[in-house]
């Protein structure tokens, strides 16, 4: 997908996609630390295809924050306090607006 798809999906799918890794992340965090990380990893990649994405040109803050808080988050929150499940439910708002726009 990465290759040449991820630039053909909206903004709602391309940040559903990144949240189906954080719920990933959130899932096994705690439980399995290379799934965990695995799910991760492939989350701020999708991201950061998401940020190159020159449509969302003017949409980058929010986005590279958005990468900012999930490193944050996986590394313990200590900087800005945010958790992987809070992340979670803020993507999950993407994949349901994407489903609806379908």
């Amino acid at each position: 997908m990465a290759a040449g798809r991820w630039h053909t999906l909206s903004l709602m799918e391309q940040l559903a996609n990144v949240g189906s890794d954080v719920a990933r992340a959130a899932r096994w965090h705690g439980k399995d630390p290379q799934r965990c990380e695995q799910a991760f990893d492939r989350a701020v990649e999708l991201l950061d295809l998401t940020i190159a994405d020159e449509r969302w040109k003017g949409r980058r803050k929010e986005l590279t924050r958005a990468r900012e808080l999930l490193c944050d988050a996986m590394f313990g929150g200590h900087t800005y306090g945010s958790d992987l499940a809070s992340l979670d439910r803020y993507f999950f708002h993407f994949a349901m607006a994407a489903r609806i726009g379908r």
